[in-house]
């Protein structure tokens, strides 16, 4: 009898070593909410379209208490923007992050706009990692305030996830900045970094500020990436991009959608992975989270004593949209322009579009009207270049045309026309100073920001051009103007002709 039940007792045992481990295992789940290029769009606003962070904290606590795993991310160019963000220089947004459980965030280009050491100061504040993995310090010491990838571990997997940062950044924000910094190639650090995290982890996730044709490559040329969350070029992803087996997903701009992905995993293996985006328009009726908005209007009331007062008036609207500045001339273009000349007395003025943040509604103009549209706390710059000179950097900023590139010029003193079909570099058709056609031997007077001038946004024609004078902040300089020549009505005056 008992030899009997020794042998049943083995036969169950075959068959229970027997059986496909996969079909004992359970199926878990996994939600990875994430946003990009949020510029510190903190509050709901009709105007810009923004959802604002109060909701989108609902909405991830939500889903936290209905679902076992859910993750955070942030795709970068997050600190700055906004005056809520930039009069205490990023501080109020590690807050609301921290408050709202973020798992971790890859610097963007503008998050460096303070300079690195408040990056470093930011660091210390966030609960939540600074990831980049190919951010270098030139003398190969270590970066204290970033991380090349973490492990987040959940009730039968693991998820390594790994940051890349755009080397536009070297440009795109002051390179004083970034000074000491190198920034390797993505697909390169991508490749070394997959490679390291493959028998570490489950699932893998590229957390970039890349730019979508840039993370498409990435998806092409490294294998074992499920995931890449990008920012940087404000890509709206509705439902991802799946290049070969790696899934591309982005949220668009200023908290205008919030993205998830919803990954299903058996036994270590990813099954099946959906990409989806919460739009403005369908948080109509989730209430804001009572915590971020307290926050928030604390905040805003500290701020207020500086941000409230009134500088002048104007009687049109002042149009400073993104779509607009960067790619023809528009009325706030030739405003700010104009007031860089005029603090001067220079003969031309130039300034990049991708510093002009937001637009200025009729009415009243106030200090943090003032700030929101120029945020970057750029100074005033007079320089002398040559008539050469002075085209080839009108020829470099129309190049990208018709892409909303941030390098398209807003100009004051200077006339000219192009053709925007023509190859680029050959574009520049007719150029007039002061109503005279441009000579290109002649030296003309140059009133630019110091971001351009240090060759930010690909200028390079300035960066060694010799500086005559400086004044002070961008913003300061468009007050003073403001108060000096209000109320305003500035037109459009085909200072720009796209042929």
């Amino acid at each position: 009898m008992n030899s009997k039940k020794i042998v049943i007792g083995l036969f169950v045992l075959a068959l229970i070593i027997s059986f496909p481990i996969n079909t004992l295992a359970e199926t878990t789940e996994l939600r990875i909410y994430h946003l990009n290029d949020a510029h510190a769009r903190v509050e709901e606003d009709s105007y810009s379209g923004s959802m604002g962070y109060a909701k989108i904290a609902t909405l991830i606590k939500e889903a936290r208490k209905e679902k076992e795993n859910v993750m955070f991310l942030d795709a970068g160019d997050t600190f700055h923007g906004q005056t809520i963000a930039n009069i205490n220089q990023g501080e109020s947004i590690s807050h609301i992050l921290n408050l709202m459980k973020l798992d971790a965030l890859v610097l963007g280009n503008h998050d460096f706009n303070y300079d690195q050491k408040r990056v470093s100061e930011l660091a210390k504040i966030n609960n939540f990692p600074f990831l980049a993995a190919n951010l270098v310090r030139e003398d190969g010491k270590e970066i204290p305030y970033t991380k090349d990838y973490i492990i987040k571990e959940y009730n039968g997997f693991k998820v390594g996830i790994f940051g890349l940062v755009t080397p536009e950044t070297v440009y795109k924000t002051h390179p004083k900045n970034v000074e000491g910094l190198s920034f390797e190639d993505p697909i390169t650090v991508a490749k070394k970094t997959v490679k390291e995290l493959e028998n570490k982890v489950d699932i893998i996730v590229g957390l970039s500020h890349l730019g979508i044709d840039n993370s498409s490559n990435l998806a092409k040329n490294v294998k074992g990436i499920d995931l890449i969350v990008d920012g940087h070029s404000h890509t709206i992803l509705e439902n991802g991009l799946k290049i070969n087996n790696t899934m591309i997903v982005m949220a668009g701009e200023h908290t205008k959608n919030l993205g998830y992905v919803d990954l299903v995993i058996k036994n270590g293996k990813l099954l099946d992975i959906k990409a989806n985006l919460i739009s403005k328009a369908d948080t109509k009726n989730v209430k804001k989270d009572y915590i971020i908005s307290e926050f928030v209007n604390r905040v805003n009331n500290a701020n207020k004593i500086i941000t409230s007062q009134v500088v002048g008036k104007t009687n049109v609207n002042l149009d400073g949209a993104r779509e607009d500045v960067r790619t023809r001339e528009t009325n706030l273009g030739n405003l700010i322009a104009d007031a860089l000349r005029h603090k001067f007395e220079a003969d031309v003025a130039l300034t990049n579009g991708g510093g002009i943040r937001a637009s200025i509604p009729k009415g009243e103009v106030t200090q943090g009207d003032v700030i929101t549209v120029l945020p970057f706390g750029n100074t005033a710059m007079l320089t002398k270049v040559s008539g050469a000179d002075l085209k080839a950097a009108l020829e470099h900023g129309i190049s990208e045309y018709p892409a909303t590139e941030g390098l398209f010029p807003q100009v004051s003193g200077v006339k000219f026309s192009f053709d925007g079909d023509a190859a680029s570099g050959n574009r520049i058709q007719k150029v007039w100073v002061g109503g005279e056609k441009l000579d290109p031997n002649k030296i003309y007077t140059v009133a630019t920001n110091d971001f351009m001038k240090a060759g930010g946004d690909g200028y390079e024609m300035f960066a060694e051009a010799p500086i005559l004078s400086e004044a002070g902040g961008l913003e300061e300089i468009l007050i003073e103007y403001i108060e000096e020549n209000s109320p305003l009505a500035p037109e459009i005056e085909s200072r720009i002709i796209i042929e």
